[in-house]
């Protein structure tokens, strides 16, 4: 979100050279720096003690493919309660171990995504009112399903791909 009004006082905001990071939208009246804004979400692959991953199908994210378990982080929650949160709300599956994997910019909607790969116990899918479809299927295929490469889904799923083999040599 960029601001062009102050939220605190609605004064028009001018841009005002701030340190390194040039200029910068500035609220004269409240004498404060209104820095652009973003969303905050987690994103994980979840996946069983049979190499399976759970693949979610929301039509309003996509009919074509499949995507992983993603949620806002609401405040304040920190982006580990949020992915087990988001887990077992989305799944219905309790997570036992998470490991974060990275953040990933996604520009399309202007959202930090904060990356995990979270272990569970295989068990029957209960699904929210969010998710059309979810389905265990092996990561080895979870490739073909998900948006293409480039996308946090693809490269979550490379990332924890890569991690197995790595494990093998």
């Amino acid at each position: 979100m960029k601001f062009t009004y102050c939220p605190d006082c609605g004064t028009a905001l001018t841009p005002k050279e701030i340190g390194d990071e040039g200029l910068v939208p500035y609220c004269t009246r409240c004498k404060k720096p209104l820095f652009d804004m973003f969303s905050t979400c987690i994103i994980a692959l979840v996946v069983n003690e049979y190499g399976e991953a759970a693949l979610l199908r929301q039509g309003y994210i996509s009919d074509t493919y499949y995507n992983l378990v993603s949620g806002y982080m609401k405040p304040g929650e920190n982006a580990e309660t949020t992915a087990m949160r988001e887990v077992e709300e989305e799944i219905g599956v309790p997570v036992e171990r998470l490991r974060m994997t990275g953040t990933y910019w996604f520009g399309k909607k202007d959202m930090l995504m904060i990356g995990f790969i979270a272990e569970a116990k295989k068990r029957e899918l209960v699904l929210s009112g969010e998710v059309d479809e979810a389905v265990w299927v092996p990561v080895s295929q979870a490739l073909k399903m998900v948006h293409p490469a480039g996308s946090v889904s693809h490269t979550l799923v490379e990332y924890y791909l890569n991690e197995q083999k790595n494990r093998k040599d």
